[in-house]
């Protein structure tokens, strides 16, 4: 099966053709997914939230992203898979940085890692692209430091506008294969998608980027979505879910469920002859 690259997103780029990247966690939700084309899948930290109940993306570790990246991996083979890179996983050592990318390339399968940074993250990232890891770098706002945000958005002044765009110029220059940005004032996203001929997915970063994301149970209206102004429901997946189970309550409380058709079941002559040798 032929998969979906990195080259493929910069022809894509080239052609003037939107990508279309949701987040995804578990094997039957990326079948869905792949069926419905979709273009690229983030198994994303945010995991720690959604599916595990987390107050923030910080607990979750490698050992679990790399358990949930695997099962999206299996359930969508062909589909472009960017593994993100959770808190302490790259920070610590240039050397733990490249070991643990690698680990979601040859263990996980994915296709690209990605990494929250800014101009500081340099060096690291200029490694983990010299060991043949595709990057793609995760800049604007950066929930693994959400203890030290003081501002969500910070490009509608001058100059941490002017800081992001060098920053992005510094990631180009390492060796990143595409850029993702969150909450980045839409004017400032639509001036560094312009500037490179590399990928430049939008998180609430507008639409003049060459891709959007979102979170699945944010357009699913799941439980433990935190439904930021930039996403949109395009379904109530959570009330069909919980009208489902309580219709199977019901039944169970007014014997209704299992029905006969429900159960498995042995000749009359053969119950006979169990009950005649009790």
């Amino acid at each position: 099966m032929t998969r979906t690259n990195i080259a493929k997103l910069k022809k894509m780029k080239s052609q003037g053709q939107k990508i279309a990247m949701l987040t995804c966690y578990d094997y039957s939700t990326a079948i869905l997914l792949k069926q419905a084309g979709i273009d690229a899948i983030l198994v994303g930290d945010s995991l720690a939230q959604v599916m595990l109940g987390y107050d923030n993306t910080l607990p979750v570790d490698m050992e679990t992203m790399l358990t949930f990246t695997k099962a999206v991996r299996r359930g969508a083979p062909g589909v472009f898979l960017l593994g993100d890179m959770p808190f302490m996983s790259y920070q610590a050592s240039d050397r733990d940085a490249v070991i643990n990318a690698g680990r979601f390339m040859a263990e996980a399968g994915c296709d690209a890692v990605k990494l929250e940074v800014t101009g500081k993250h340099a060096h690291t990232v200029e490694k983990i692209c010299d060991a043949g890891i595709p990057v793609i770098a995760h800049l604007g706002f950066l929930p693994q430091t959400i203890a030290s945000v003081e501002k969500i958005v910070e490009t509608r002044e001058v100059a941490p506008a002017l800081k992001l765009i060098d920053d992005c110029r510094t990631m180009i220059n390492a060796g990143v294969s595409g850029l993702l940005l969150e909450c980045v004032t839409a004017e400032v996203a639509a001036e560094i998608t312009a500037m490179t001929d590399l990928p430049v997915i939008s998180c609430g970063s507008g639409p003049n980027c060459d891709g959007q994301v979102l979170v699945l149970h944010e357009i699913l209206d799941l439980p433990g979505a935190l439904n930021p102004v930039f996403s949109k429901k395009y379904a109530n997946i959570g009330e069909a879910i919980k009208n489902a189970a309580s219709a199977y309550v019901k039944e169970i409380s007014e014997q209704k469920f299992p029905g006969t058709e429900n159960c498995y079941h042995i000749l009359d002559k053969k119950f006979e002859q169990i009950k005649k040798s009790l």
